[in-house]
């Protein structure tokens, strides 16, 4: 449980801030995908939130599980996001694996069937 919950925050913040900071790779899919940098950074402060609500899932549970509905949601709208933007379905890999991989922690957390 407390590898998953690592595993799970550090991507996050890693994607999150790569956002936040508006590295060029992406500032250019942020273009790509019809998103101003501003907005851009935003998604990336809520993808910080997330790694840290499931880091504090390990004291409070409900916190992790709350944070990683949130995290899923997140990747819903990438997902749509993609979809909308044509994008090949090699480009939708990342985002459907962050997904099962928050899903996975969902169903260690036990909260997920």
């Amino acid at each position: 449980m407390i590898a998953l919950s690592v595993v799970v925050a550090a991507v996050f913040l890693l994607f999150g801030a790569a956002k936040l900071f508006a590295l060029a790779p992406m500032r250019e899919r942020a273009a790509h995908a019809g998103f101003s940098v501003p907005a851009y950074r935003g998604v990336g402060a809520l993808e910080i939130a997330g790694a840290a609500g499931v880091l504090l899932g390990l004291a409070v549970p409900v916190l992790g599980a709350l944070a990683a509905t949130g995290l899923l949601l997140l990747l819903a709208g990438a997902l749509v996001t993609h979809v909308r933007s044509r994008d090949r379905g090699r480009d939708l890999v990342p985002a459907l694996v962050c997904a099962a991989l928050v899903a996975g922690y969902l169903v260690v957390l036990g909260v997920a069937p």
